[in-house]
């Protein structure tokens, strides 16, 4: 079947819901583990959709990673859900546990850990802690924009902060640079690390594919502010997209390197669960023109019949000879420029850990002579 054919057989019977005011999603596709779905005939939804924040209740906050590929054991996700609106996140299936959808609520439906630096504190506390690095974070963004409100994030950088545990932040905001102080006294310990996640440099794509996110540019600017800070920075090229951002990798690691960065890295895009419905959506309503050649590419990185594919190893790197491309353009340009992040000034250390002092109630009195 020819390529047009393909996008001809995916579009048929259904139409691309439009695309909403600074959100990635255009809609709500099926949770995949609720059996019974009701379709209501009503008025098209609104315009721009209100962000609702929840109080997530989690007792636990530091979260035990298995999976090979992803350059960490062990994590912190102060929010669960994300208002960046990425619309290529892996993430969005994680909103099907709690009943919600992949889509527009995974982006308009945010759980705040507000308990979370206070959680951090005891774990890190544990006998049962090993010292290492934590990423911050694994799943959804650290520094989306509720995060300016609630300060969970700043909360539990400080918390890391007096225990020296080394970090590893990556973000798509600017809003990193508030913390910079913080990151400062980590940086003294050689225990933090950041990154900044840049898809494009073209602020107009950036609009439709991550509409609350910083401007790819305010990103650049935030690598050059924490290497002036002596702050160990660098960028994550992720994701990379076959026919929309790949040509991009070049200019892109550049800007990094003359910002300062010292280390780089990319992925490719993954379609798993309903990702998939909701980027072809987003195809359909931002390039109808390029959407049948982006997505074949996919497929012919995914082996040949599948626009997803689980498996460690290949999942973040696809194979075939899209995939070779990609990976020797980087790697080219990554090694020009310096970005490989292999000195071991740049390995992150826990030698100086020691446990947070415990605030309980009892003992906070205790200091005061009560």
């Amino acid at each position: 079947m020819a390529a047009e054919d393909l996008i001809g057989a995916e579009r048929a019977g259904r139409k691309a819901a439009k695309s909403l005011r600074g959100r990635g999603a255009a809609s709500n596709p099926r949770n995949r583990f609720e059996p019974i779905t009701v379709e209501h005939d009503e008025e098209p939804p609104p315009d721009v959709i209100p962000t609702r924040y929840l109080v997530d209740g989690s007792k636990t906050v530091i979260a035990s990673n298995s999976s090979p590929d992803v350059g960490f054991d062990i994590s912190i996700n102060p929010y669960r859900g994300c208002e960046h609106g990425c619309i290529y996140c892996y993430a969005r299936p994680t909103h099907e546990y709690f009943g919600l959808s992949a889509g527009l609520d995974f982006e308009s439906v945010i759980f705040a850990k507000k308990d979370a630096p206070e959680q951090l504190r005891k774990e890190l506390r544990a006998r049962s802690f090993k010292p290492q690095v934590i990423a911050l974070s694994g799943v959804t963004d650290p520094y989306q924009p509720i995060e300016k409100k609630l300060e969970i994030t700043r909360g539990c950088l400080e918390v890391l902060a007096e225990a020296r545990c080394p970090v590893g932040v990556i973000t798509k905001n600017a809003l990193v640079l508030r913390d910079i102080d913080i990151l400062r006294r980590l940086a003294e310990h050689r225990a933090v690390s950041v990154a900044l996640s840049i898809t494009t440099l073209d602020g107009e794509l950036a609009r439709k594919l991550e509409p609350r996110a910083s401007h790819p540019l305010k990103r650049i600017e935030a690598i050059a502010k924490l290497r002036e800070a002596g702050i160990l920075a660098g960028v994550m090229t992720a994701p990379i997209i076959p026919a929309i951002t790949d040509h991009e990798i070049p200019a892109l690691l550049e800007a990094a390197a003359q910002a300062g960065a010292l280390f780089a890295g990319y992925t490719v895009i993954r379609l798993p669960y309903a990702i998939e419905h909701l980027f072809k959506e987003w195809l359909e309503n931002h390039f109808p023109d390029r959407a049948a050649k982006v997505l074949a590419r996919l497929r012919e990185m995914r082996g040949g019949d599948k626009l997803n594919d689980p498996r460690f190893g290949t999942r973040m790197r696809g194979e075939g000879i899209w995939a070779d491309q990609i990976r020797a353009l980087f790697k080219m340009h990554v090694r020009r420029l310096g970005l490989d992040g292999r000195t071991e000034s740049l390995q992150l250390s826990a030698a100086s850990f020691r446990p947070p002092a415990d605030l309980s109630p009892g003992v906070q009195l205790g200091l005061f002579g009560s």
